[in-house]
């Protein structure tokens, strides 16, 4: 019986203990930190944040507590501290803050998935500023706006064009699959000069909902999301190891491509290895396909609700097209800068969509705010929806309305609208996803119209999706 007492004693104490060293840590006394609850020991408030939620509404988690404690609230998840910020002046700041107060962190998951144990400490970057600026002005180079008006446009339009076709001849189509190997297909072949329909593969089978083991628990255990993505990844990285050694083994091989400059880079850097960049390439597909793919499939389930919407892109894109002097030429840059009412849809739906639940940052200083302190070593997980979702800025947000970007002034939506992140880690495929879903909805709306087969639900979980997914059968529209 004694040592019975002296084991449950233990296990009382044993978290207790550790509660007090973390709140020790976390908590100094001689600083207020902002309101919230750091939640049970060791988990924190985890489990909540994990709560699927179906709606395109603020998730509950951060709803509930953004109710009670103001735009700025403390909690704790995965282990870590955590400030939670969808105050938009503070999270404006904090993302020009990199190298000053702030540095770029991660999930553990995502470190784990996508690579970067080997250049993080505790979730943060060592090496990650190099790697980011070299691979920003790559990807701007290959994907900016001055080589999509010279090169990538009329190859964007043709890939949307055989794709719906091919989409027509099915009986239905799974929309956020369908738009996946689409995507896949185009950014594969202009990023690494790999074909999958030649080599007979389809690589967007492997990297298909990665997305959500990125924000996953790192928990390794059959049938948990995340052993799950482990698996896809091992077959991804190894297939883009075998391009890299594929194209370092023959000259003739390059192609002037994203690939032929990592490759080049590797000669002259050694911290560019096999490992590094093969998860470097794998991120940066997973960046594009995946929320480009996301994108579309919401609006197409919101287009399908709001036919006034559909009505004012077709009188948009059908004017482009009488504008023509030649009937059959390819969508232009100028074409697609006119497309307001375009770019006005594609806004909206970033704006409702809220594809990732924060961007996180660490202070690598205390900082100081409206009285408060967030401690050195804190993560800060700036929350694009609550932005973005906010009614003092954007009237009745959860309403699908295009028009309303029209009367948005500029400093209103420069730190009211960052799907795109912000500061130096703004993502440098802005243009291309604009550029892509742009021409997408072009082609959709002048060639075809399309019905709901199958409507799937959202789910967040905490990251986007679609439950069930979301089916259309696409017909072509009489002449």
């Amino acid at each position: 019986m004694w040592s019975i007492g002296i084991y449950v004693l233990a296990l009382l104490i044993i978290p207790i203990t550790y509660w007090i060293l973390h709140k020790w840590r976390t908590c100094p006394s001689n600083v207020k930190l902002p309101p919230g609850s750091m939640g049970l020991p060791f988990i924190g408030e985890t489990l909540q944040f994990f709560v699927p939620s179906k709606s395109l509404d603020i998730h509950p988690f951060l709803k509930t507590r953004l109710h009670k404690n103001g735009p700025l609230f403390k909690t704790s998840l995965v282990g870590r501290p955590v400030l939670v910020s969808s105050d938009p002046e503070f999270s404006h700041f904090i993302l020009q803050q990199e190298g000053k107060l702030v540095e770029l962190w991660y999930m553990d998951s995502f470190v784990k998935l996508v690579g970067l144990s080997g250049s993080v400490k505790d979730g943060s970057c060592i090496i990650a500023g190099y790697i980011h600026k070299r691979l920003k002005k790559l990807v701007l180079d290959q994907f900016g706006p001055l080589n999509l008006k010279e090169k990538l446009l009329p190859e964007v339009e043709e890939l949307v064009n055989r794709a719906l076709s091919n989409w027509r001849s099915q009986s239905f189509v799974e929309v956020k699959q369908a738009c996946a190997v689409m995507i896949m297909n185009f950014t594969v072949r202009e990023m690494y000069g790999y074909d999958p329909e030649k080599r007979g593969e389809i690589m967007a089978e492997e990297f298909t909902d990665f997305f959500e083991g990125l924000m996953s628990l790192p928990i390794n255990i059959p049938g948990t999301t995340y052993h799950k993505c482990l698996q896809k990844q091992k077959s991804a990285l190894k297939m883009m190891k075998k391009l890299i050694e594929e194209r370092q083994a023959s000259s003739e091989a390059r192609r002037g491509d994203l690939l032929d400059l990592i490759v080049d880079d590797m000669k002259t850097n050694k911290l560019l290895t096999y490992d590094l960049m093969s998860y470097m390439m794998f991120g940066l597909l997973l960046a594009t396909f995946e929320t480009i793919s996301t994108t579309v499939t919401l609006i197409m389930m919101l287009l399908t609700e709001h036919p006034l919407v559909v009505q004012g892109l077709e009188k948009e894109n059908q004017e482009i097209l009488q504008s023509r002097e030649n009937i059959g030429s390819k969508v232009t840059w100028k074409e697609f800068r006119s497309m307001t009412f375009t770019l006005q849809v594609i806004n909206e739906s970033l704006r409702m969509g809220n594809f990732v639940p924060g961007f996180l940052r660490r202070a690598i200083k205390d900082i100081h705010i409206n009285g408060y302190t967030i401690p050195e070593g804190w993560t800060i997980m700036v929350v694009p929806s609550a932005i973005h979702l906010n009614p003092e800025k954007y009237n009745d947000p959860l309403t699908f309305n295009p028009w309303r970007w029209k009367d948005l002034a500029a400093n209103v939506t420069a730190k009211n609208f960052i799907p795109f992140g912000g500061g130096v880690r703004l993502c440098p495929g802005v243009e291309f996803s604009k550029v892509l879903i742009a021409v997408f909805l072009h082609v959709l709306v002048t060639k075809y119209s399309w019905s709901k087969v199958k409507h799937g639900e959202i789910v967040r979980a905490p990251i986007m999706g679609f439950g069930k997914g979301y089916y259309i059968k696409l017909a072509e529209k009489l002449k």
